[in-house]
């Protein structure tokens, strides 16, 4: 889903618009299975007692059910979806929160440093820990984010306003990152030439 352009400034586009990874809902996917199936088979059991106590007991694993299923089901899953990591040709942002909103941006010309952290676990479902260092603020550290590793350089590279990411003071080195139809540009002058600098 696109960000609204209404919340973007004149000639700012959206970059990388992510929610977090979907290994935030295996809990609460793991509650909802274990609700359905112990709420059945409670439901079961109690259709054998007298009445009126067989009634009583279905509205009570209802009800119960019911909390639980919005406290630890709908509640994760409607965060999830209201939680936004935004990268744009200007800043970078998050939201969270539908109600109670929350958010923060960054500028891109305020960022020092840019690194992602991703255990075993990360790497295997492909998320990660993004870590940005602004200018006289603590990190900001933004949890399971998808494809951390692509993010952190897409970002790094909007940050520095260099899309193949291999400029030197020197000149430029040709690079794999170049693609295979594409030369690196030649030195102005080369580092044998002869020529007075």
């Amino acid at each position: 889903m696109a960000y609204p352009d209404d919340l973007l400034s004149t000639n700012e586009r959206v970059v990388i618009h992510k929610h977090p990874h979907w290994k935030a809902l295996l809990l609460p996917v793991l509650v909802l299975l274990i609700t359905l199936g112990g709420g059945g088979w409670l439901a079961l059991l109690a259709r054998d007692f007298a009445e009126p106590w067989d009634m009583i007991s279905l509205i009570a694993i209802g009800v119960v059910a019911l909390i639980l299923l919005i406290w630890a089901v709908f509640a994760p899953f409607v965060r999830w979806r209201t939680t936004h990591f935004i990268v744009t040709t200007d800043r970078v942002m998050a939201r969270e929160g539908l109600i109670s909103r929350t958010g923060i941006d960054i500028p891109l010309a305020r960022i020092n440093s840019v690194r992602f952290e991703h255990g075993l676990i990360d790497r295997i479902v492909g998320c990660g820990t993004l870590i940005i260092e602004s200018a006289s603020e603590e990190p900001l550290e933004f949890d399971d984010i998808p494809g951390v590793e692509k993010v952190h350089s897409i970002l790094y590279r909007e940050i520095n306003d260099n899309p193949y990411d291999d400029y030197h003071a020197t000149g430029y080195q040709q690079t794999a990152q170049y693609p295979y139809d594409e030369q690196a540009p030649e030195q102005p002058y080369g580092p044998d030439d002869g020529r007075q600098r």
